[in-house]
């Protein structure tokens, strides 16, 4: 991803869905202009979901999955199944290919009950138009070609459409500081910072700031005690990378709000309340209990990595139990969570609020204590009260 691109937690994630050899994929290549996915006679050609983040006129910057067939057969096919499942989870709309020469199958009556479901909005989308006349029945169906590019256009019209409902408003702090407001922003950089760059949550704090008409300073750690003695205004916030939140806390006075970029995140996604009580629970954790610990993303672990190093030696320690942690990362969330006693969750910049809320409500559904990074960290070092001061009253639960 280089630097100007939308990150994929931000982009409207499209699905494509149906029974296998419906002109699915096809369909995916016509709606993209590209080849985006391998077209065969052959049943089951698509036997993963197929993933392209792109620019799609008139919507804009998307995240495009292609889906292997609901009707899959056999053992391979279940696993094939479950992975289009898993794919509903970040879906913020769904196309249904459905074949308009046989018309719907029941595995596409059982996607649109999945839709409805998961108030996933939907449009059906009955293929080979130039081979049959399908009948419509409803605003959210069309007809197309994907040989004679016939009706694909109007189709990016209805989905364009949709997504006019999926897009959210949503700051990470923009709504909290004022025009003129100076923030300072603690960013760590040691061997686990990727190189030549920020992470994505501390970019996008950085350019919310900025469209709020506020003022930034960026510092290391290191550096805080000078940058906020050089300042001849008092900051409107303190924002840290969780790592350091501890010595953080100890440097800036306790008149200057003080919060992380984890937390912010857990705002932004939809999970803070979840979250914070989730932290709750770590006190109670006892010796043997299983701790998932889950990326969002799949970078590299290095060498004092958070995510597989720092949180579980602060984990042990504060609680002095020895632990069971597990780690998990990327698309491989697992679903049965009944062998964890909790999960710890990284900030989720790289996940789209949907997935996001799949995780937290997967959770909850089986009664697993569910926080993120920076509160447990926070909650940890004893700080949880004071990083949430600017939601006086989440501050007034901890």
């Amino acid at each position: 991803m280089s630097l100007n691109d939308t990150p994929s937690g931000e982009r409207i994630h499209i699905g494509f869905f149906g029974r296998r050899n419906a002109g699915k994929s096809s369909l995916v290549n016509a709606v993209t202009g590209q080849e985006l996915a391998v077209v065969s006679d052959v049943p089951g050609t698509t036997t993963d979901p197929v993933y392209k983040a792109m620019e799609l006129l008139p919507l804009g910057p998307v995240e495009i999955i292609d889906t292997p067939g609901f009707d899959d057969e056999g053992a391979l096919g279940e696993l094939r199944v479950k992975k289009t499942r898993q794919i509903l989870a970040k879906t913020d709309i769904a196309v249904l290919a459905a074949d308009g020469c046989k018309g719907l199958a029941q595995c596409d009556r059982e996607l649109i009950n999945i839709f409805k479901d998961k108030d996933i909005p939907y449009i059906i989308v009955y293929t080979k138009a130039d081979l049959n006349s399908h009948e419509l029945n409803g605003d959210n169906e069309i007809a197309v070609s994907s040989l004679k590019n016939q009706n694909i256009f109007e189709l990016k019209e209805k989905i364009a459409a949709l997504a006019v409902n999926v897009s959210s408003e949503k700051r990470i702090i923009g709504d909290i500081i004022c025009p003129g407001d100076i923030a300072v922003l603690v960013t760590p950089i040691d061997a686990a910072a990727p190189k030549g760059r920020l992470i994505l949550p501390q970019q996008q704090t950085l350019r919310d700031i900025l469209d709020a008409n506020a003022m930034a300073f960026v510092t290391k750690e290191s550096q805080l005690s000078d940058t906020l003695g050089k300042l001849s205004t008092k900051p409107a916030i303190v924002i840290t990378d969780s790592q350091v939140f501890g010595l953080v806390s100890r440097i800036v006075p306790e008149d200057i709000p003080l919060t992380s970029f984890s937390i912010l995140m857990a705002r932004y996604k939809g999970f803070l309340d979840t979250a914070v009580k989730g932290a709750a629970f770590i006190k109670n954790l006892k010796d043997g209990d299983k701790v998932l610990i889950s990326e969002g993303c799949t970078h590299h672990r290095q060498c004092g990595d958070i995510g597989s190093v720092k949180l579980p030696a602060l984990l042990k320690k504060y609680t002095g139990k020895n632990i069971d942690i597990q780690l998990s990362s990327g698309r491989d969330f697992p679903e049965d969570l009944s062998d964890f006693s909790m999960v710890i969750h990284c900030g989720g910049c790289m996940l789209n609020e949907k997935e996001m809320n799949w995780r937290r409500k997967n959770a909850e559904m089986q009664d697993v204590p569910f926080t993120n990074y920076g509160i447990a960290i926070a909650c940890m070092n004893g700080i949880l009260k004071r990083s949430l001061g600017i939601f006086p009253s989440l501050a007034a639960e901890v």
